[in-house]
């Protein structure tokens, strides 16, 4: 039996180690208008920029592989190792892009280097997070706990955002423009690699989960296999599911940053402070969500959340474009709304999938949703924007997203109940 301050132990490195991860991950995204420039030059700054997130694409196309390859370690030797690891090679990578010469230096390479620093995050990080969440739902000792325990791991996860948009502020402000273009957006990235190193070694502490090792004799020997050919409607459900969650975060975190001072002309500096005010009330609202879904239920928060979403997604964009409203209060608003199914999402997956592949079942679910609508959520917004010359286009793509999770809501009862199952007495 774990005791109460050793879970409190685990949720506390996991949720460390998420943050770190995604601060890695989203710092990116938040240059990437300097990235454009540096990396990929072009005569059109909305090319250089369509250029800048096809790219942070491909590093969501990694994903799936990642997570396919460590869940398979993760479902087949442990949690531990590949959690350590994961942090590591994400650290090292995000330092790489610091450090890599611009195209004016080397040319072609410099843009390939990016490419593959960016597979490379990708790749570690289709691990990371569903390591995560198997983590904490195997050392939690009810559902409601697994529910409490998820929702801190990502109201920290999006705090490491915070973090990210905290360290753009500081750039910006304490910088001049021409030299934040020429080597100051470099910082975030270095900055990255030091602190995932403190991550990696407090991490190293971590032991193995208890769920784990008394299903030690029984794990599958190929996961991906068995999860495929026995959970294919948890599969399919888990993304739908994730579809509120994958495409409101890709378009927050990555394109709202470069929309906002690109398209809709709004000073950086402002963008950044509200943007810094959004994700502060969205990590208070995840956990709160997490709190609340234990008394709700998760689904009727999800399907709140997404009603919501589905109902608004446009006109949050018209008054984004149209400076309609205070644009940190418009922020806010949309934090706490997103935050009813964001909270919930982390525990509903880790319920579709047993112990013996559930480390494989939540890698595949979370990074084929996130693939589809975070990785692509950015480069489709854009195209839209460029094709309709609606500048609040985006708002269509948020609400697909939210009616498809609505739609995966309704599926969720026949597969729920593995985590009570578990929890109760053979």
């Amino acid at each position: 039996m774990v005791s109460s301050a050793q879970r409190w132990r685990v949720l506390a490195l996991s949720s460390l180690g998420g943050a770190l991860e995604y601060y890695d991950f989203v710092v990116y995204a938040i240059f990437a208008p300097y990235l454009a420039a540096a990396f990929f030059p072009a005569r059109d700054p909305l090319t250089g920029l369509l250029v800048a997130f096809a790219v942070f694409a491909v590093g969501y196309l990694a994903r799936p592989f990642g997570g396919l390859v460590l869940s398979h370690f993760g479902d087949r030797f442990g949690r531990r190792r590949v959690f350590i690891v994961t942090l590591l090679t994400m650290s090292a990578a995000t330092a790489g892009m610091g450090l890599l010469p611009s195209y004016a230096s080397i040319g072609l390479a410099a843009s390939v280097g990016m490419v593959l620093l960016r597979l490379l995050q990708g790749f570690v990080l289709g691990g990371e997070l569903a390591g995560a969440i198997t983590y904490v739902s195997e050392t939690s000792p009810s559902p409601a706990a697994v529910s409490v325990g998820c929702g801190a791991i990502f109201a920290c996860v999006n705090s490491g955002v915070l973090l990210a948009a905290l360290v753009s502020l500081a750039v910006h402000t304490s910088l001049p423009p021409a030299a934040v273009a020429a080597w100051g957006w470099r910082l975030g990235f270095l900055a990255g690699g030091v602190v995932g190193l403190i991550g990696f070694w407090l991490r190293l502490s971590l032991e193995e989960t208890p769920a784990f090792a008394e299903r030690r004799a029984i794990v599958a020997k190929a996961p991906i296999a068995e999860v495929v050919q026995r959970f294919p409607g948890q599969i399919l459900t888990g993304i739908a599911v994730l579809g509120t969650m994958a495409g409101f975060n890709g378009l927050i975190f990555a394109h709202l940053p470069a929309y906002l001072t690109r398209i809709a002309h709004y000073d950086p500096i402002a963008a950044t402070t509200a943007q810094n005010v959004c994700l502060a009330v969205m990590s208070v609202g995840l956990f709160l969500s997490a709190l609340a879904s234990t008394v709700v239920g998760r689904r009727r928060l999800l399907q709140a959340g997404a009603v919501l979403l589905l109902i608004f997604g446009y006109p949050f964009y018209a008054a984004l474009a149209g400076h309609r409203f205070d644009l940190t209060a418009t922020l806010v608003v949309a934090a706490l709304v997103s935050a009813l199914g964001n909270g919930v999402f982390a525990a509903i997956v880790a319920d579709l999938f047993p112990t013996p592949v559930r480390f494989t079942g939540v890698a595949t679910v979370l990074n084929l949703a996130v693939t589809l609508f975070s990785g692509f959520g950015p480069l489709i917004a854009t195209w839209l924007i460029a094709r309709t010359g609606d500048p609040a286009s985006p708002g269509w793509f948020l609400a697909a997203c939210a009616a498809i999770a609505l739609a995966g809501s309704l599926a969720l009862p026949r597969y729920e109940g593995q985590l009570a199952l578990e929890a109760s007495p053979p």
